[in-house]
């Protein structure tokens, strides 16, 4: 199975241009950034100790918090707010949070990848961490927007209530790539070689 590290050197230069992962920024509605940061840092508990400790380190390395010396100690509703800057301008810390949010919703990932895969998309395995990447991938076939993503989650997963939101996020996330330059390649036809 192909790891992170083999996809970055297959790659060919001419063709990946990546995006630091906080221009994701560039996508979301603020309400929903502030939502998608309380959810990861009030769950915590939920996430492997290595995420958890490595988002912790960052809070307290780049969020602070009136009042508290260290700004992981806050109560998560309040280090959430004092977060969104840091979530804005650091592609480490919103990785990290990104990446918590992607452990936290295990259904939705397993949903989205198979969806990936099934239309033909190239995708690193789902365990893969992501954070590892030099951010997304710029390219995103033109024939693949979110309508079309969207209905086709829709049509395969027709129970599932999750909103469109947070399974937007979730392909771009998994795919590794944001719609910043539309170009007409399929998925079959994109910059990440096969995982296997």
């Amino acid at each position: 199975m192909l790891g992170v590290n083999d996809i970055i050197a297959g790659m060919n230069d001419q063709h990946a241009r990546f995006l630091p992962f906080h221009a994701v920024n560039e996508f979301l509605l603020s309400d929903y950034r502030l939502k998608l940061i309380q959810t990861v840092l009030a769950s915590l508990d939920q996430l492997s100790d290595e995420r958890r400790n490595n988002i912790n380190r960052l809070v307290k390395r780049l969020v602070k918090v009136p009042g508290f010396r260290n700004s992981a100690l806050a109560p998560a509703p309040v280090k959430a707010r004092a977060a969104v800057s840091a979530f804005e301008r650091s592609a480490e810390f919103c990785a990290s949070i990104l990446a918590g949010w992607a452990e936290m919703k295990t259904d939705l990932a397993g949903n989205v990848f198979n969806l990936l895969i099934e239309r033909g998309s190239k995708v690193l395995p789902l365990e893969a961490d992501r954070t590892k990447l030099p951010g997304f991938l710029a390219r995103w076939p033109q024939a693949e927007t979110f309508e079309v993503l969207d209905e086709a989650y829709q049509q395969a997963y027709p129970q599932d209530d999750e909103h469109e939101y947070d399974i937007n996020l979730m392909i771009a996330w998994l795919w590794g790539r944001l719609p910043a330059e539309l170009v007409d390649t399929t998925p079959a036809d994109q910059d990440l070689p096969e995982a296997e």
